[in-house]
């Protein structure tokens, strides 16, 4: 007696009313988990795999899901093709695993579904990284800088062809000029059809019977090469600069990659940045902290004057607007620097000194002694 086999929507956990895309993201999930090729000789996951794959079929096809909802399994007994009676060489497969690394190319070649890439198109080519090193000030105002590195380009001897000069290369008789080879073999699934890489040419399509001596077929040659990189006012650490078109040739006729130069910016002694606002502190007496005055104050735009009110205590923050670091896409809008203005307490006082604060302190009603008689009186002890 044939083993029951399980209601379609209870294997792929989902609800009778389950849209297409909870289908879709159910049947992706378990194809992840009991695939063949990450359980090799696991049966019970290739049972698994195999009967979820046959109910996302089913479910995923409007009319046929319609025709299970009214007759069940019956509705499909006796078909031809495909795990149980079901073809599955009209389910998109890269559709639902695009999105999961090499599963997109697994399961579209697996089922037959999706369209292949041709691997001997133009190609862009892939994006070289360097890295420059600023100082506080070049990140904020901008900067040019020169870089060298090594660089390919067309072999001048072959033209970039890769063959011998009075020679061309000829298109590869085992993948046709496809770059590709395909492979169909029967399986448990139905019929399988592998694409992979033309292993005799490599995926180029071509082949070179006599390569170029000063290229060695390759169709480039490397030189060091001074670049130069205009550094926009307002970059940060850590950020990149595109230059377009300097990075690795492309292939098959495809552009060259960019180059991405990477910054790093060196601390500064006495600025710290955040965004486009600049973070730094300013000393003041404690005569200028009381009495108010003009104190001078650091900025990247070089030093200011700045009046202080009369009282102002320690720790206190002010604003500078329009002293802080320019926007990388307008530098012409700045942010602000935010001071915090710090009493200094002298250590060393002559006498005369001393005698001056002694007497500021009486003026102030500060009697000597008076401290200590206010802990007496309070019930306070000397530590």
């Amino acid at each position: 007696m044939a083993e029951k086999k399980r209601d379609y929507y209870e294997v792929l956990g989902v609800e009778r009313s389950a849209s297409d895309d909870d289908l879709k993201r159910a049947y992706r999930k378990l194809a992840k988990k009991y695939h063949p090729d990450i359980n090799p000789g696991d049966k019970e996951a290739e049972e698994k795999f195999k009967e979820a794959t046959e109910a996302y079929g089913v479910l995923s096809d409007p009319d046929k899901r319609r025709q299970y909802d009214q007759f069940g399994h019956a509705a499909f007994e006796g078909g031809a093709g495909g795990a149980g009676g079901f073809d599955f060489s009209g389910m998109d497969f890269s559709d639902i695993f695009g999105g999961m690394g090499g599963f997109g190319d697994i399961f579209g070649d697996l089922f037959g579904g999706g369209a292949s890439r041709s691997s001997n198109g133009p190609r862009r080519g892939a994006s070289l990284r360097a890295m420059i090193h600023l100082t506080f000030e070049e990140a904020v105002f901008g900067c040019t800088k020169e870089i060298e590195l090594t660089l390919k380009d067309p072999c001048k001897t072959c033209g970039g062809t890769g063959a011998k000069p009075g020679t061309s290369p000829e298109t590869c008789p085992t993948c046709h000029g496809s770059g590709q080879v395909r492979q169909t073999q029967q399986s448990l699934f139905g019929m399988m059809q592998n694409i992979s890489t033309c292993p005799q040419c490599g995926g180029s399509g071509k082949i070179i019977r006599e390569k170029c001596h000063d290229c060695s077929g390759t169709g480039y040659t490397a030189a060091r090469k001074k670049i130069q990189v205009d550094v926009p006012a307002g970059i940060d650490d850590g950020q990149s600069i595109r230059i377009r078109d300097k990075g690795e040739p492309g292939k098959n006729g495809g552009p060259r990659g960019d180059l991405l130069v990477q910054v790093s910016v060196a601390q500064h002694p006495v600025f710290q940045r955040e965004g486009v606002n600049i973070f730094s502190s300013a000393p003041m007496t404690f005569a200028q902290a009381a009495l108010g005055g003009d104190i001078r104050i650091s900025t990247v735009d070089g030093d200011v004057l700045y009046t202080v009110k009369p009282g102002t205590q320690t720790d206190t923050r002010i604003r500078l607007r329009g002293k802080g670091v320019p926007s990388i896409h307008n530098k012409n809008v700045r942010g602000d620097q935010y001071v915090t203005l710090i009493v200094q307490t002298p250590t060393h006082l002559n006498t005369e000194a001393k005698e001056a604060l002694k007497a500021f302190d009486a003026a102030c009603g500060n009697e000597p002694g008076a401290g200590e008689k206010k802990k007496k009186r309070h019930g306070f002890r000397k530590a």
